[in-house]
């Protein structure tokens, strides 16, 4: 299996989870905010709560759901974003993680996005992590990723042995994709052996 056949059956099991939480609580978000952290500790938990203090997620229960870009929703800025929070809400996320405890290791996690040039439709959000990719290597890998779950909702053509460049020419031509970006977050593993986590999330507010 691919990893984009990976990504695509992960997300189909998350749309549904995602649908019959809006249809229970009648919520659409209507802001998304992405942030991104790194945490080292002795402990993994411990660092993985660092990273989230990092991101200025740490107060809030997170629950994680499926890659959906809300139709309509507006992008705004993680501070902006976390003044619509309040500690211990319960608040939605599409998040990526990695963590490693060998010295100099380098890993990365990162979100990527996707957003129709129509308002009422939905576009993408794709998460990532990787050992051994830079940062630039890792986000296009997860921007693709959104991109081309994008592209085939919409039917757009496109070879997807081409590269990412070549792609997002064509789509861009298109017309009907708007925007792809990517945030990401890489790190280097503690040369003492503690444990480092990096994450990245879009973060579902309103």
């Amino acid at each position: 299996m691919t990893p984009f056949e990976r990504f695509t059956r992960m997300r189909s099991v998350r749309v549904r989870l995602f649908a019959a939480v809006v249809v229970v609580l009648g919520l659409l978000p209507k802001e998304l905010f992405f942030t991104k952290g790194v945490g080292k500790h002795r402990e993994k938990l411990t660092s993985f709560e660092l990273a989230l203090r990092s991101a200025g997620i740490a107060a809030y229960n997170l629950v994680r759901v499926s890659s959906i870009f809300p139709p309509g929703c507006k992008i705004v800025s993680r501070d902006k974003g976390i003044d619509r929070l309040s500690p211990g809400q319960v608040t939605f996320v599409v998040m990526s993680e990695a963590a490693t405890n060998e010295p100099h290791r380098l890993i990365a996690a990162t979100v990527g996005v996707a957003i129709p040039r129509d308002p009422k439709l939905y576009g993408y959000l794709s998460e990532h992590h990787s050992f051994g990719e830079n940062e630039r290597t890792a986000g296009d890998y997860a921007e693709d990723l959104a991109a081309e779950m994008l592209a085939t909702t919409l039917g757009l053509e496109f070879d997807p042995d081409k590269s990412w460049d070549e792609k997002r020419e064509v789509w861009r031509l298109s017309d009907e994709i708007v925007r792809t970006q990517n945030f990401t977050q890489t790190a280097v593993g503690d040369k003492k052996r503690l444990w480092t986590t990096v994450i990245a999330a879009a973060v579902l507010v309103g």
